[in-house]
């Protein structure tokens, strides 16, 4: 069994509650994108700045790296919700709207709302044992919609 499937069944053995599955289906790309406006938020040294680089950006690559060694499919697709993430960054800040704050405020609501399914769960988070299951989270996501348009992970 490959390395990606072998951590979505452990993930999902603690998300079989319809309830917990759509508020992870919610909260999981929620996490993904306010995480990328804190670490966007950061200041960087000017050297890095100057390029319009920020933190989130530089974060991202690792990350997007670690999703296309565990699936080509699933790396595509979180690079391009990724990119998604990014535009709406972008537009908080053409809209004058605080990049740190509507994070912030996001990050822990959705965060709530992922422990509530849990407790209906009745189950452990699967990051609890294991922190790669924070990544894991998104390509879990991403697995249903693959599915959905038959494309192999």
């Amino acid at each position: 069994m490959r390395s990606i499937e072998r951590l979505l069944l452990q993930y999902g053995e603690s998300h079989q509650n319809k309830v917990n599955v759509l508020i992870h289906a919610i909260a999981v790309p929620s996490i993904y994108l306010v995480t990328l406006g804190l670490l966007w938020s950061i200041p960087t040294p000017e050297f890095i700045s100057h390029f319009n680089i920020t933190w989130a950006h530089i974060i991202a690559i690792p990350i997007l790296y670690y999703y296309f060694l565990l699936s080509g499919p699933i790396g595509a697709a979180m690079t391009l919700l990724t990119i998604v993430c990014f535009g709406v960054v972008n537009l908080l800040v053409y809209f004058n709207i605080s990049v740190w704050k509507f994070s912030l405020v996001l990050f822990v609501a959705m965060w709530i709302l992922q422990f509530v399914g849990h407790k209906i769960e009745g189950k452990k988070p699967s990051f609890l044992e294991d922190l790669r299951f924070l990544l894991v989270g998104p390509a879990w996501w991403w697995v249903h919609w693959l599915k959905r348009m038959n494309i192999s992970y």
